[in-house]
């Protein structure tokens, strides 16, 4: 445990030193803010006609599950680019080999870069329940359907953040990593595009189609199970990897 908390603050220095990353988080901020404002200016012009109706959808529905939806697919672009370096920098600088050959788990280096990338993908989740908290000043929030986005929020980027670090692992070139770890991802979204019918066999691998359980306010076991199947396949693939690396070396 203490090697692992070791390498996650080694791994978040790292982050937080990069400018790179607090553009992303601000350019994420300025993104979010904004999409949130249009769904609550389009919540306010709506509400007239709500209110004629029996059971009217709330605010976390129209203005609050957008936002996540925009949030998923802004993580499906950004993190090519912030788990790229994971492994794939220090091959190119050469201290990976020092790092895998040294005394220390290979699972436990993992799990620290791991960790250390959620704690920065989860900046974003947080950054929605902030502004999300404000509406509840003046309405109504559905804290149930609130939550489940966030968890199926968190599951998705854990799951671009495990397949995103197997990608760096294979390469010396973060670049490289970047493009296969982008690609990779968007055959995730088209397997979700072409699945349009619910009971589609592609469906059951879609990690899309897994979380709009979550996004309806459904935490389906199948779905949870599947999305931590699917974090925990690519972290001992990398793990895997490395302990080859080890071997060879």
């Amino acid at each position: 445990m203490r090697t692992i908390l070791t390498i996650v603050n080694k791994e978040l220095k790292l982050l937080f030193v990069s400018s790179l990353v607090w553009v992303f988080l601000a350019i994420m901020q300025l993104v979010l803010a904004w999409i949130f404002l249009g769904r609550l200016n389009t919540f306010l012009e709506i509400q007239p006609q709500l209110i004629q109706l029996a059971n009217p959808p709330g605010i976390t529905e129209i203005i609050v599950t957008p936002v996540f939806s925009i949030a998923a697919i802004a993580l499906l672009a950004i993190t090519p680019v912030l788990s790229m370096r994971v492994f794939a920098e220090e091959r190119r600088n050469q201290t990976l080999v020092m790092l895998i050959s040294a005394p220390v788990p290979l699972s436990a280096i993992v799990l620290g870069k791991f960790l250390a990338l959620m704690m920065l993908f989860s900046v974003i989740p947080l950054l929605i329940l902030l502004l999300s908290l404000s509406l509840s000043v003046g309405g109504t929030l559905d804290f149930g359907l609130l939550a489940c986005n966030l968890i199926g929020l968190t599951l998705l980027a854990g799951c671009f953040a495990s397949l995103g670090m197997y990608i760096s692992s294979l390469t010396a070139h973060p670049t490289i990593a970047a493009l296969g770890s982008l690609g990779a991802l968007l055959c995730l979204w088209v397997m979700d595009i072409i699945s349009i019918d619910a009971d589609s066999a592609i469906r059951y691998f879609s990690v899309f189609g897994h979380i709009e359980n979550f996004s309806i306010g459904l935490i389906d076991t199948f779905s949870l199970s599947f999305l931590l199947l699917f974090i925990a396949t690519f972290l001992i693939l990398t793990i895997r990897h490395l302990e080859e690396e080890r071997l060879s070396g």
